[in-house]
């Protein structure tokens, strides 16, 4: 990304509230291709699709022009001023004219959105790494519920961000970040189908695509891995 046209919102978010804004930029197209993936997959029929931590919107408009018809799009986004920028966005955007209801943005955490609404696919753009390990596992076991039996979840983490947390951070917050990174690496084991590094991003990202289950695990009514919750404890 050019720096001369970076998205200074970003910076401001960043600092006011880490725990809704991880980035200091939006999302390069390189990213956002390999994060919409599954919704760029040809599928049998329309597609239900919740876009989480949108930010400002460089995703949702990756998604957008890929939405089959009827297709449909819930986009989540907690910070209040994003989420504005988020429903310009949707009210504006000429792939939506006449249809603006196959899109919904609502400001919330992903955690409250009501459990009766399920899902082909979520594309999660949320800064998972900043949040503590327990809230972490509650994120992911959430977007476990939400999809469908064999529903598609996508996310991205920036890469080498373990040693600049180690080099620059205190040793509290290098633990933090180490046990959030235990934490998904317990549902990368159990539920991960691919990942690819984007290089051609800043900073350059890895994007995770993980898959429920048809079928929950025999003598089990949860898809929350034992060892994430163990996990999160520490």
């Amino acid at each position: 990304m050019d720096f001369r046209t970076m998205d200074w919102t970003f910076l401001t978010e960043a600092a006011r509230d880490p725990r809704t804004t991880g980035a200091l930029a939006p999302s390069g197209r390189a990213l956002a291709r390999a994060l919409t993936d599954p919704v760029r997959t040809p599928a049998p029929g329309p597609l239900t699709v919740l876009e989480a931590g949108a930010g400002t919107g460089a995703v949702t408009r990756a998604l957008i022009p890929r939405l089959s018809p009827g297709s449909r799009l819930d986009v989540v986004e907690a910070n209040p001023r994003f989420a504005a920028r988020l429903r310009r966005l949707v009210d504006t955007h000429p792939r939506l004219a006449g249809q603006p209801e196959r899109v919904r943005v609502r400001c919330a955490y992903v955690e409250d959105l009501p459990g009766e609404r399920r899902y082909d696919v979520i594309v999660s753009g949320l800064p998972l790494t900043n949040l503590t390990p327990d809230a972490a596992d509650a994120v992911m076991a959430r977007y476990l519920e939400l999809l469908h039996p064999g529903g598609t979840l996508t996310y991205f983490a920036y890469l080498g961000t373990r040693h600049a947390r180690t080099l620059l951070s205190s040793r509290a917050e290098a633990r933090r970040h180490h046990a959030v990174e235990e934490v998904m690496a317990a549902y990368q084991r159990r539920y991960a189908t691919g990942r690819w590094s984007v290089w051609a991003n800043l900073p350059p990202a890895r994007v995770w695509q993980l898959r429920r289950p048809e079928q929950p695990d025999a003598g089990t009514d949860t898809v929350r891995p034992e060892h994430a919750a163990a996990g999160g404890a520490r």
